[in-house]
């Protein structure tokens, strides 16, 4: 198998780790890609960023009253 931030996964396809990323695991290596885009254009002055374990992406929310979104314009 591989190791991954001290976790054994089997070899073959990972559809989702512990930590948000699909791998693929084979004797030579171990390649993986995100599950997320991290927001860019947002208002930064009264929203943050926020991980969402459930969801596997960002949340960006007020920073005055968290259980509301902000409007996201693009995510890298």
């Amino acid at each position: 198998g591989c190791m991954l931030d001290g976790k054994l996964y089997p070899f073959g396809e990972i559809a989702r780790t512990e930590n948000c990323f699909r791998c693929s695991c084979s004797q030579d290596a171990m390649r993986c890609c995100s599950l997320f885009h991290t927001p860019v254009g947002y208002d930064k002055e009264n929203c943050k960023v926020v991980f969402n374990t459930k969801s596997c992406d960002y949340d960006v929310v007020q920073k005055s009253d968290p259980s509301k979104e902000c409007v996201v314009y693009s995510r890298v």
